[in-house]
């Protein structure tokens, strides 16, 4: 697994400071130990009922059946994923994303915050998408955590009418 603009933009120097190579493979290796349930998951839902509600779903289901630390890498994974391929086929990640993002006290780090940050910036604007995670998970870090993020650049997130209301 690599990230959406590989190593070299997990690690330099930038707008966010870079993460040590430990660190970023703790969050691959936590990923990967999600995936297979992830993308198995994604695909029922693909073929499911898109008006479903969340907990019915088979990502619902499977973020009900995770602890923060699971549902923290679920997110990551699902961020990283939908950072990668973003485009019309990847409404039911987005929508695992906003779910996420809306549980409260999953207990983010700033090392998990500024990695999803740095994916984020490497997608670029049209992932519209791509700062809900991160943003979310920030507003939860601990009030000396999110000083040391607070020189974040700030990025215009284009505003886009949405097309599809069910997810």
């Amino acid at each position: 697994m690599t990230s959406v603009a590989g190593w070299a933009a997990a690690s330099t120097p930038g707008a966010f400071p870079p993460l040590p190579r430990a660190v970023a493979q703790s969050f691959y290796r936590r990923m990967r130990a999600v995936a297979p349930a992830a993308v198995g998951a994604i695909e029922r839902d693909r073929a499911g009922e898109p008006a479903q509600s969340f907990p019915d779903t088979a990502c619902g289901r499977l973020a009900g059946s995770l602890d923060d630390a699971g549902l923290r890498a679920l997110g990551m994974w699902t961020h990283h994923w939908c950072m990668r391929f973003y485009d019309d086929d990847t409404r039911v990640g987005r929508r695992l994303i906003r779910e996420v993002a809306a549980r409260p006290g999953l207990g983010w780090t700033a090392d998990e915050v500024r990695w999803m940050l740095r994916e984020s910036a490497s997608a670029g604007s049209a992932a519209t998408d791509r700062f809900t995670l991160p943003r979310a998970a920030a507003a939860q870090l601990p009030p000396a955590d999110r000083r040391t993020l607070a020189h974040w650049p700030e990025f215009e997130v284009p505003r886009q009418r949405r097309t599809d209301q069910s997810g």
